[in-house]
């Protein structure tokens, strides 16, 4: 297979030509070809004048002819039809062939490249569904694809077997990572990580493959090293804040001065927004920021868990309840279903409910938990999410204790699934992961 312009394919043949593209505006091409020089303009006699329209469109076609007639047995040429007035459309030089284009409605049955053939022949040979015959030819056909190479490189990654997921057994090692007569140490965040997907979890946590802090994240510590600032003050003073956050923010990085100039202004807006907050709540008492906790659960089964991490912020409402405060600086909120079922927010109510945070709140009882989304206005106040406290007889077993042991378990047995998500089109194992195995155009 040759990839050719059409002048360089002027004196050769082959059985089968495709002749891509063929799109009015981009073939023929009747732009004058002007240069700084113009050099368009030279001739053996000397100076002349430039092409006329007719002229170029005329030699375009004489291109085109080139190229149709490279083929000695057949002839392949397509070009797009755009349901939009001013998008792409066929070339007007398709009626020179004779022959009435035919109209493929819809999308191709694989995508038209290298990766899309390697997926359709892998499908292809590993479907019972399909002959021998057929398997065994698209089983033949990747084994060449397998061999081929250009510069000591194979065409195709994904057409050798070995590259393959799920082929070969599962590896087990002899000696668990977590010792079955110690507690599993478990943090909120890692809960709903690994009720998300287990092995990003993995990727990320065990193997310690995450990638490096964005911007993003930098932001959100400046944001929480500044609530942290106010420690229990009753109110605060946003200008002190905005000089607070001035003298950190040139140690964040980020890709242009533009963007850090744009990003100053959201952070003042969220300071400014969180002050207003903070001092718009006499019903509230804050008892403390960044509180570390670390509180032993049992499970059931004889199993339990080492519950630790930190809060941003402990709050005790007008019933005399803990109320645990997370701030949020993400652009995306999520929805109050989602809320109401987070992981990570159920966690601090249970470590709350197991005394976690008793030295600060005595032996008050869980009222609740709240996600402040300081980029998001609600009326010159950040937007407050809210999730309940649990409901229930005391001794039931709360929803979060069963999401508990499964992870636990999962963790005892070192079985970690890749589970489709939201945040798939974000993860940065996509290529690592077996549900949603990707290489350019290749989805298998």
């Amino acid at each position: 297979m040759r990839l050719l312009t059409a002048h360089r394919s002027k004196g050769l043949e082959w059985r089968l030509v495709v002749v891509a593209g063929v799109q009015e505006g981009g073939w023929p091409d009747v732009r004058r070809r002007g240069s700084l020089l113009q050099a368009d303009q030279l001739a053996s006699e000397g100076l002349a004048e430039p092409l006329s329209s007719a002229a170029l469109l005329a030699e375009e076609r004489r291109l085109f002819y080139v190229a149709v007639t490279r083929a000695r047995q057949r002839l392949v040429v397509t070009a797009v039809a755009s349901p939009e007035p001013d998008g792409d459309q066929p070339s007007r030089l398709l009626t020179d062939l004779g022959v009435p284009p035919r109209h493929c409605p819809g999308r191709p049955a694989r995508p038209l490249s290298l990766a899309g053939l390697v997926a359709e022949l892998r499908r292809t040979a590993g479907d019972p569904a399909c002959s021998a015959a057929l398997r065994a030819a698209a089983a033949a056909r990747l084994a060449r694809l397998a061999e081929q190479q250009v510069t000591g490189q194979p065409v195709s990654a994904f057409a050798d077997p070995d590259t393959w997921w799920g082929l070969r057994s599962r590896s087990h090692s002899q000696v668990p990572l977590r010792a079955e007569d110690q507690a599993v140490r478990l943090s909120a965040s890692a809960l709903s990580a690994l009720n998300a997907c287990p092995v990003r979890w993995f990727l990320s946590r065990e193997a310690a493959g995450h990638a490096a802090r964005s911007s993003a994240v930098g932001f959100g510590n400046v944001i929480h090293v500044l609530a942290q600032h106010l420690g229990a003050a009753q109110a605060v003073d946003a200008d002190e804040l905005i000089r607070h956050l001035d003298s950190v923010w040139d140690q964040l990085q980020f890709d242009s001065p533009w963007i850090a100039q744009r990003e100053r202004v959201v952070a003042e807006e969220a300071v400014r927004r969180f002050a207003r907050w903070h001092n718009s709540r006499p019903h509230r008492r804050p008892v403390g920021s960044e509180v570390s906790f670390e509180v032993e659960t049992p499970l059931g089964d004889g199993e339990r868990v080492v519950l630790a991490g930190t809060v941003d912020r402990l709050e005790i409402d007008e019933n005399g309840r803990v109320v645990v405060v997370d701030f949020k600086t993400g652009k995306q909120l999520p929805s109050s279903k989602d809320v109401e079922a987070d992981a990570q927010l159920a966690v601090y109510q249970l470590v709350s409910d197991r005394g976690g945070f008793a030295s600060l709140c005595g032996d008050a009882r869980s009222g609740g938990a709240e996600l402040v989304q300081l980029r998001a206005d609600d009326s010159g106040l950040p937007k407050v999410q809210v999730q309940r406290p649990p409901s229930g007889a005391a001794g039931d077993c709360l929803p979060v204790e069963t999401e508990l042991a499964q992870a636990v378990r999962a963790l005892r047995d070192e079985t970690f699934t890749a589970t489709g998500n939201a945040h798939c089109n974000r993860c940065e194992f996509a290529r690592q992961c077996p549900a949603k195995q990707r290489s350019g155009g290749l989805l298998s």
